[in-house]
């Protein structure tokens, strides 16, 4: 029986690899070196799938916050939060967040905020760049976007495990640190 030739190329193959993982808590304890008051902003909508991450991600931390963490829940509308956070007056500001970066869901991203206007964020009252920017001049703080790749967004939809369980790791992760 003939012997099957091996192909040359495996252009054609799917890569068994698989991208490199952020490693979150690495990432995090890195950009929260110094940190003494941090502020985290849960953002989205519970009605459109998976853009309600960064709210369930806030309310995870927020049931097991201490002293030097506080949790502002900020649903579509973070930027009616503005004047709370400035009062807390937090070193670092966590912002958590639906962001499409075009990775598989559930990914999750560090985002710098000065390169926000290049990414799509889910459903907000204000542009979060806006927000940022103004959150930035006003209150001398170091800012960081925690974004999860959503998979669904479509009005009236569930949010999708891998989402979810994302914004569990996030929350879990922030805990362990801060």
């Amino acid at each position: 029986m003939p012997q099957k030739k091996k192909p040359l190329l495996k252009k054609n193959r799917p890569s068994s690899k698989r991208p490199k993982q952020l490693d979150l808590k690495k990432a995090l304890t890195n950009s929260l070196k110094g940190a003494s008051r941090v502020a985290i902003l849960g953002v989205g909508s519970e009605l459109r799938g998976d853009d309600i991450t960064g709210m369930v991600a806030a309310e995870i931390i927020q049931k097991a916050a201490h002293g030097g963490l506080k949790v502002f829940l900020g649903a579509t509308a973070p930027e009616n939060l503005t004047g709370e956070i400035k009062k807390y007056a937090p070193s670092h500001l966590l912002i958590i967040d639906a962001a499409d970066t075009a990775s598989k869901p559930g990914t999750i991203s560090l985002i710098d905020p000065k390169t926000v206007g290049g990414i799509s964020f889910s459903t907000h009252m204000m542009p979060l760049k806006i927000m940022v920017d103004y959150m930035l001049k006003s209150i001398r703080c170091k800012a960081i976007i925690i974004g999860i790749q959503p998979k669904v967004l479509k009005f009236g939809s569930e949010p999708s495990p891998e989402v979810i369980s994302s914004a569990k790791e996030v929350a879990k992760v922030i805990l362990e640190i801060v």
